[in-house]
């Protein structure tokens, strides 16, 4: 079965973007490249209709006009995105009249892809998620959206539990421990009552009160929205998948945290590999292509992953050794993984999945801009050894 493609053409920065999704697909680029943009446009395409209806549910009207719907969809001052006669997209090889599209009717409402942003921290105020309506129409629909399936998650999904994180049901017992010793230390993500108001606090048993949400690290809150925000995707019954999900994107999955805590997170994502989620990520962390560049020449060309290499890839990720996290390292190392970089000059995706520094490509040989501040010093260091060693030598 041929991969997703998704093509695009004179859509805001992007003037020529043809993106093949594998298993796990990763953006990189400096910023306003449009790696965004393309990610909340295959949320459009894949849900159309399921959009459509969260919009009207929540009382907005776009009035049959192109021009407000993309304000609504992408957020103010984004309607110059489309420029007339000149955008074209296509997806899996058909072209898509998606202006047209997203002002017809859809009969199919499924939603098949589920959305963390980057700005999720907004999501949290005063400790407790924020409804859809709470924020202003001119703030991105993935955000509002995120936001109300956080709040939805909280308040619904978890029931009367106050103890959030962790859960002995919610995930397996290392892959919490690793979060727990990574990201949350001794401490347990709950929910407790304040003055009759609700509030994520991160509580410890030998802890004279909580500490509430803003006071928390950086790394925490914006971790915290991301973990509960894969709750929705990880139900505590067998399934392994929740209903007609099957897409997730991340945007900066790395955001505050220290490389451990990216290394754990990572093994998230892997987790999601193995319950058969298509993921797709933008980063700017160098340790992410890191992870990806170790997943793909330890697997080295072998048609399945061993035990071994499956040991070897935990060994780089710091992660204990055991049957369970030994069967998510195996799904990373099986997964078809697609790396592109995104030219803001050019406008342009370009296909860097070989991660090889050692490629006569200069977008590949620095992974997208992602390690060339590494090479540069290393050169620099090279230069000044051989300098040094010349001069002795004389």
């Amino acid at each position: 079965m041929p991969s997703p493609s998704l093509s695009i053409r004179n859509f805001g920065p992007l003037s020529e973007c043809n993106l093949e999704f594998g298993d796990l697909t990763v953006l990189v680029g400096p910023q306003a490249s449009g790696k965004s943009i393309a990610l909340q446009l295959l949320k459009l395409i894949v849900d159309t209709g399921q959009v459509q209806e969260e919009l009207r549910r929540y009382g907005f009207d776009w009035h049959g006009r192109q021009t407000e719907f993309l304000e609504l969809y992408f957020g103010e001052g984004m309607s110059s995105l489309w420029r007339k006669d000149q955008t074209a997209i296509s997806w899996n090889g058909a072209p898509t009249a998606i202006a047209a599209q997203v002002l017809r009717q859809q009969r199919n409402k499924k939603e098949s892809l589920f959305f963390i942003p980057a700005q999720r921290v907004l999501a949290v105020r005063d400790g407790w998620p924020r409804l859809f309506r709470d924020f202003s129409p001119g703030d991105p629909f993935v955000v509002r959206e995120f936001s109300e399936r956080l709040r939805d998650v909280v308040e619904h999904e978890l029931g009367q539990n106050l103890s959030l994180f962790p859960q002995a049901k919610r995930l397996k017992e290392p892959m919490r421990a690793l979060l727990s010793a990574q990201l949350f230390g001794d401490f347990t993500l709950k929910v407790e009552t304040s003055r009759i108001q609700k509030r994520l606090v991160l509580a410890k048993d030998d802890h004279d009160g909580s500490l509430p949400y803003m006071v928390w690290s950086a790394g925490q809150r914006e971790f915290g929205p991301l973990l509960l925000g894969l709750y929705w995707l990880m139900p505590r019954v067998k399934a392994p998948r929740r209903g007609d999900f099957q897409w997730l994107v991340i945007e900066e999955p790395e955001m505050g945290l220290h490389p451990r805590a990216v290394a754990a997170t990572m093994m998230l994502v892997f987790e999601l590999l193995r319950r058969g989620y298509r993921v797709c990520l933008s980063t700017h962390s160098t340790h992410v292509l890191e992870t990806l560049w170790a997943v793909k020449n330890i697997r080295s060309g072998a048609a399945k992953a061993t035990p071994q290499q499956a040991r070897e890839l935990l060994n780089v990720l710091s992660v204990e050794p055991g049957q369970s996290m030994q069967q998510v390292a195996e799904a990373a190392l099986n997964a078809h993984i697609k790396v592109f970089y995104f030219d803001r000059i050019a406008g342009a995706s370009h296909d860097i999945s070989d991660l090889d520094p050692g490629s006569a490509d200069a977008d590949m040989q620095g992974w997208g801009g992602l390690a060339e501040i590494s090479a540069r010093a290393n050169e620099a260091v090279a230069s000044v050894a051989a300098h040094l060693g010349k001069g002795s030598a004389e």
